[in-house]
């Protein structure tokens, strides 16, 4: 079923070419800061992000493809070339031996620290301080929307998988 969709007027134009510009400008500084201070790519310095904020800094694999919306492929090569640096462990889950469980190890965990503050340091730069706190908090807002709009239907690489049996 074919329909013309109405077309972007000027301003919401603008709005998205200025999302998507800002997008690939800040991530295209936090890749080269990442490689240079840690030797990570994006999605493995998400990992161990995610995996440090998680309970016993543990998550199931299925988990942290459906948060980064990410290929359960492509994170399980990422997850292995972090487990080949031992900065992570993966194991099978204890409840379900179809499920892998990542681990962050104390090197994982310490390369995060190192890495942290420069992160930190590159977002405030670059994004944080161009707002006043009212523009932080209406972004957060605005673009937690969207972020929920667009999980109402996902990609398949962020839907959960049915019938797993994952306790989240």
């Amino acid at each position: 079923m074919s329909h013309e969709a109405a077309p972007l007027d000027a301003e919401q134009l603008g709005a998205y070419f200025a999302l998507m510009e800002v997008s690939s400008l800040l991530q295209h500084a936090v890749d080269e800061h990442l490689r240079a201070d840690g030797d990570l790519s994006n999605v493995q310095f998400q990992i161990l992000a995610r995996l440090t904020g998680a309970p016993g800094g543990r998550l199931r694999m299925t988990d942290l493809a459906d948060g980064l919306v990410y290929s359960r492929s492509g994170l399980t090569y990422q997850a292995g070339l972090l487990d080949k640096r031992g900065l992570v462990t993966r194991s099978t889950a204890p409840d379900d031996e179809r499920s892998t469980v990542v681990a962050i190890t104390d090197a994982g965990s310490a390369l995060v620290t190192q890495i942290l503050p420069g992160h930190v340091d590159l977002v405030r730069r670059l994004l944080l301080d161009a707002l006043k706190q009212r523009d932080v908090r209406n972004l957060g807002d605005i673009l937690g929307r969207v972020r929920d709009h667009m999980r109402a239907a996902p990609p398949r690489s962020a839907k959960p998988r049915a019938g797993r049996g994952r306790a989240d």
